[in-house]
């Protein structure tokens, strides 16, 4: 699917967060729970993500130019790096929100009907990441992936909260609510931690996940007959697109016809192993005795004898 398709997704995300933003706020309001505040914070941080995501996926989805040979597909990666710095800002104000509740608590108000508006944010939040991280694999984009995984944290730390500020109905005791607070904020920075590290990863050019690793060794394991041999292989991931390249070793005695098509399927069938693909291969001769010695990234010099 081109990404522009997938701004649809982008545009869901965002009516979500402005959903949530309005119910939890008004939750807040209603019980004065700094719990329940930190959850709508977290909310206005899903909507910077949105609106950043929708802008990467937009720009993502410009075709290759000049300057960009390659495509523009690791604009996902700034989307999901400002999202987990955001998430980060957001743990840190929360933190201290708590704190300074901590010790100086006050009574919650109304949190019967605070907490049903909360539950229905809740839930708003549940199917909208279910929905984008169902669509972030079979798509392979880690822009929605990241916005998938920051709702479910989203969910997930609405249920903390809720089970503070039950606790403070049971028991009274007003600084529950920020302990619980602070206790989401430690979910949050390791949310944010683990979205953060995924754009670092992606944008050092890290090689493909082990699953689609295998599936790539399979073809080549499948032509590997004939005499037919394989080395270089290098991987690499730029938001919804992949890159392949590799060296295939043929006998000398072929025509370039042959080897031709040779590579001609072996790339169909990189394809349809791992979509998305980008296959890029070099013709080599087994015979030569050059072609070993260009396995790395930079060419080992070839002996002066050979």
């Amino acid at each position: 699917m081109p990404s522009e398709s997938l701004t649809r997704f982008a545009w869901l995300s965002i009516a979500a967060a402005v959903l949530t933003i309005i119910l939890k706020t008004t939750a807040y309001l209603m019980t004065g729970s700094v719990g329940l505040l930190s959850d709508a914070v977290e909310s206005l941080v899903n909507l910077a993500g949105a609106l950043m995501a929708l802008a990467m996926l937009t720009i993502a989805a410009r075709p290759a130019d000049e300057d960009h040979a390659y495509g523009h597909s690791k604009a996902e990666y700034f989307s999901s790096g400002a999202e987990g710095i955001l998430i980060l800002v957001a743990a840190v104000s929360i933190g201290v929100t708590a704190v300074q509740r901590f010790f100086a608590p006050k009574p919650l108000e109304q949190i019967g009907i605070g907490i049903a508006v909360s539950v229905v944010a809740s839930l708003v939040n549940l199917f909208v990441a279910l929905f984008l991280l169902k669509a972030s694999k079979r798509y392979h984009s880690i822009t929605l992936e990241a916005n998938a995984q920051h709702l479910l944290t989203d969910v997930w730390t609405s249920v903390g909260v809720l089970i503070g500020v039950s606790a403070v109905e049971l028991t009274g005791w007003q600084q529950l609510d920020p302990l619980v607070a602070l206790i989401v904020a430690g979910n949050i920075i390791w949310a944010g931690i683990r979205i953060v590290r995924s754009s670092v990863l992606g944008l050092m050019d890290t090689a493909l996940p082990a699953d689609e690793l295998e599936a790539i060794q399979r073809v080549l394991d499948q032509h590997s007959q004939n005499s037919v041999q394989f080395h270089a292989l290098r991987t690499r991931r730029a938001g919804v697109r992949r890159f392949v390249s590799l060296h295939v070793l043929v006998p000398g005695a072929w025509t370039v016809q042959k080897g031709h098509e040779l590579l001609e399927q072996i790339e169909a069938d990189l394809y349809r192993a791992v979509p998305n693909t980008t296959a890029f291969t070099h013709l080599e001769s087994l015979n030569d005795p050059a072609s070993w010695h260009d396995t790395e990234l930079d060419r080992v010099e070839i002996p002066s004898d050979i």
